[in-house]
């Protein structure tokens, strides 16, 4: 037996709209919707987004995903304009032991670490 996938749920924060279009920006797809849940997804990433607002819980929450060009991706970012569109952080690529990385604090608060492989 092994295991297959990783999907965490992620909240949404209190814009539940504002989240999804974000994600869709930054370049994932929906597989499904339900009421106060979406499934998306990236190449091989995926996670849940879902309707809960809870700030302590999000600003506590981080995820690491792994890209193979961490420069594209914060180019990307930028040239969208995202962080002017939905208020949305993005730090400066920095060297880590585990790789290179970027980090984006999305609507709800949680810190995304998005990470050269």
């Amino acid at each position: 037996m092994k295991f297959l996938s990783l999907e965490p749920f992620i909240p949404s924060g209190s814009n539940f709209d504002g989240s999804k279009q974000f994600f869709l920006e930054l370049g994932f797809h929906i597989n499904w919707e339900v009421d106060g849940y979406i499934g998306f997804q990236r190449d091989e990433c995926r996670f849940i987004l879902q309707r809960f607002d809870n700030d302590a819980f999000a600003q506590n929450f981080m995820l690491s995903v792994k890209v193979d060009n961490v420069e594209e991706f914060r180019k990307g970012v930028l040239d969208k304009q995202l962080p002017k569109k939905y208020g949305i952080r993005i730090g400066d690529i920095s060297q880590q032991p585990y790789g290179r990385e970027v980090n984006i604090i999305d609507i709800a608060g949680v810190c995304w670490h998005f990470v050269e492989q």
